[in-house]
């Protein structure tokens, strides 16, 4: 008697134990985030149809994510590089040093190109500047993911000039500038 009582007490333990596990499985968020992209070159020197449809995946492209916490610091570096289709996958975990990491601060940037050619950052989806995480993608039980904009690089070619400074004016004397005095 003593025996089934203890059997009893045992399997009441163990199914309330395991019951709340998992409640607390079911009921715990996600704890590793996935940023994930593409990294492309466009070639600006072909026609029109080529050059929006013609862009080609770069392998081996560093991108980077920067985190920064309520104060502005940064609080999570990392950084990835591109598989041979030009994708990259950043893995997270959702508590860094102690702390909740708030992805509202997050950024993901170009870094670099192993590319010879095509090597000159842009900022079409952003990647020059960062393209700042705001709303999961896909939030699935165990997992969120951010689904970033395709990043581009293209060639020196298709570089913008820099157009904001005056240097052209000043190696040139003020004697010998068109359009006189002023």
């Amino acid at each position: 008697m003593a025996f089934a009582i203890a059997l009893m007490i045992t399997a009441m333990v163990v199914c309330c134990t395991t019951n709340s596990i998992l409640v607390s499985a079911w009921e715990e968020p996600a704890q590793v985030i996935h940023v994930v992209g593409k990294v492309l070159c466009q070639d600006c020197s072909k026609g029109w149809n080529e050059w929006v449809s013609g862009d080609k995946p770069i392998k081996g492209a560093k991108v980077s994510l920067t985190c920064m916490d309520k104060r502005n610091r940064v609080m999570y570096y990392t950084s990835d590089t591109t598989d041979e289709l030009g994708l990259y996958d950043i893995t997270v975990d959702k508590y860094k040093y102690g702390k909740k990491l708030d992805t509202k601060g997050c950024y993901v940037r170009l870094v670099s190109s192993p590319d010879n050619v095509c090597n000159i950052l842009t900022d079409f989806g952003g990647g020059k500047a960062g393209y700042k995480l705001n709303y999961p993608t896909s939030v699935y039980r165990g997992l969120i993911k951010y689904m970033v904009t395709p990043f581009y690089y293209t060639t020196p070619m298709c570089e913008m000039p820099d157009t904001d400074t005056y240097e052209s004016e000043a190696k040139v004397p003020k004697e010998e500038r068109e359009g006189g005095y002023y």
